[in-house]
């Protein structure tokens, strides 16, 4: 079975070096790291060529185009059979590809616990999952999103269904979730296999308090809702491929 891992980058020179290199440890020949720089003004870039690894594919954008569109580029370079999402300033424990494709075996979406450290990779909460009080199931996800991206993966047939992405998703990460529950089986694994990085710069606002009104919490499951028919429609096309 290949592996694709799909990052986003932007700015990210602080810690970049430590996340592609805790990746590489834990994948295949076989295997890709595919990055999608959002036309990033620091070295993150030169960082990445330096590793002067085969596994490695850096699409450099020439203009920005936002964190969903530019993993959305990603995803859709890939070519593995199994998808898993990182961002760009965490630590992925030495066992977690190895364990998520266990459970890949069984489920089409897989998320594992973490814990949330600071920027010096400290602990501040010892779990991601009791943090959130996250949970599978369709109408919880609507009504309060348990996914993040940094710590998914999924089958190919799962990414298939989920692109291209619609234009006003709140975010991929919850997209994908949707998808996942809404045709497929999903699993949250209870090991804590990530160090979820949560420092002022982080790209992703996922996690801590929401930095959005009710209103606009409101607009994001409408946004969702209303791409349901969306998603039927795909179904019914692939099964009469």
């Amino acid at each position: 079975m290949s592996v694709s891992i799909c990052m986003a980058t932007f700015n990210g020179e602080s810690y970049i070096k430590t996340q592609v290199e805790s990746i590489l440890k834990q994948i295949d020949s076989h295997d890709e790291v595919i990055i999608s720089d959002d036309f990033s003004k620091d070295r993150t870039c030169e960082i990445i060529k330096s590793f002067n690894d085969d596994r490695i594919i850096l699409l450099e954008n020439k203009v920005q185009s936002g964190v969903i569109k530019n993993f959305e580029k990603a995803l859709q370079q890939s070519k593995g059979e199994y998808i898993f999402l990182s961002d760009q300033d965490d630590v992925w424990v030495k066992n977690k590809v190895k364990t998520f494709l266990q459970y890949l075996k069984k489920f089409d979406v897989v998320q594992s616990d973490a814990v949330v450290v600071n920027s010096k990779l400290e602990e501040l909460y010892p779990g991601y999952f009791d943090l959130t009080q996250a949970k599978t199931g369709l109408l919880r996800n609507v009504l309060k999103n348990s996914y993040i991206g940094c710590n998914m993966a999924f089958s190919r047939r799962v990414l298939d269904m989920a692109l291209p992405f619609p234009k006003d998703i709140p975010m991929h990460d919850m997209w994908i979730g949707i998808t996942g529950e809404f045709f497929f089986k999903t699993f949250f694994i209870k090991e804590k296999l990530l160090l979820y990085r949560r420092h002022t710069s982080n790209f992703s606002q996922t996690g801590f308090k929401s930095p959005f009104t009710f209103q606009q919490k409101i607009k994001f499951r409408i946004n969702v809702i209303k791409y349901f028919p969306l998603l039927l429609k795909r179904k019914l096309g692939k099964r009469f491929d």
